[in-house]
């Protein structure tokens, strides 16, 4: 099976944006979101599509290292987050590729201020992304490179939310990657893909500078199973997920209680109607070692309903 994945890059959306209380914090996670996604690698011929992403996150666990750390040492008891995302993109027949992702987040934030629970809501417009690709490496358009960049759309103001927990960093972001996929061995009924994702702080503001992030995955994907005479195809598939960031800067950021390393585990399907692709997946953390206190999630999640045109 050769891949028929239309979509260039995978959904670029904010994954980690720390969250500290005065000395402590919350690690948010959510560039995790960046990476993988093997429906969303393009097409061996031009054209577009648009789609349309739901991610959700409830960090309720606090962490500390590699092991789980009690709540009382963290004021910070919970950062939910719902991540809606629409964008579209254009595959040139010369290669080259452009895509723009427009992201709305809702974020309910639990904190203890000095013995007493404060809770805040927010939604708001969060950091536009405008990506470049380049696939014309081979015939098959097997492996590319992304180039672009994160704007400060995002509002990075509002009250009650520290500076790594609102929905926008407030920096403007160099994103570089580069992706690869092809057939396992000789067989077609295996198809593996990998990816890797930069994302570096190159202006910031506020007195906030976020750490830089580095995101990658590798999966295989089975199939397609063919139903209802070939109109309908499932394709299951299993990656594995790996993020890294360095640590947050600036008088408003909290250095000691940010940054992390961690390893996600996700198994997804993906299913093809002929007028419309869905793909589905969890994101389990197998191994996270984070600095200081901070907040995780046990379980991720993805949606994503995509039409070519």
């Amino acid at each position: 099976m050769k891949p028929s994945i239309w979509a260039a890059l995978s959904a670029l959306l904010a994954l980690i944006l720390f969250t500290p209380t005065a000395s402590l914090a919350c690690a948010c996670g959510c560039d995790v979101f960046d990476v993988g996604t093997s429906s969303l690698f393009p097409s061996t011929h031009g054209g577009g599509g648009v789609f349309a992403e739901y991610d959700y996150m409830d960090q309720t666990h606090n962490w500390s290292g590699t092991i789980g750390s009690h709540s009382v040492n963290n004021d910070d008891k919970e950062i939910r987050s719902n991540f809606f995302l629409v964008g579209a993109e254009y595959m040139f027949h010369c290669g080259f590729g452009l895509m723009v992702e427009a992201p709305v987040t809702e974020r309910y934030f639990r904190t203890d201020d000095g013995g007493t629970l404060d809770s805040f809501n927010h939604t708001a417009f969060g950091d536009l992304r405008i990506m470049g690709n380049y696939t014309g490496f081979s015939k098959d358009m097997s492996s590319g490179i992304m180039f672009g960049v994160k704007l400060p759309t995002g509002d990075w103001r509002y009250p009650g939310f520290d500076r790594d927990t609102e929905i926008g960093s407030g920096s403007t972001d160099l994103l570089l990657g580069a992706y690869h996929h092809g057939p396992v061995g000789s067989t077609d009924n295996w198809t593996y893909f990998a990816q890797v994702l930069l994302q570096a702080p190159m202006a910031y503001q506020g007195g906030y500078r976020p750490g830089t992030d580095v995101n990658g995955a590798f999966g295989v994907y089975y199939g397609p199973f063919s139903l209802d005479k070939d109109k309908l195809k499932i394709s299951p598939l299993l990656q594995l997920i790996a993020s890294s960031r360095t640590r947050d800067g600036g008088v408003n950021a909290d250095p000691p209680d940010s940054g992390y390393e961690r390893v996600l585990l996700s198994p997804g399907v993906q299913i093809d109607t002929g007028v419309v692709r869905l793909y589905a997946d969890v994101e389990l953390p197998v191994y996270q070692r984070v600095n200081g206190q901070q907040l995780t999630a046990p379980v991720l999640t993805k949606f994503i309903v995509s039409k070519s045109f």
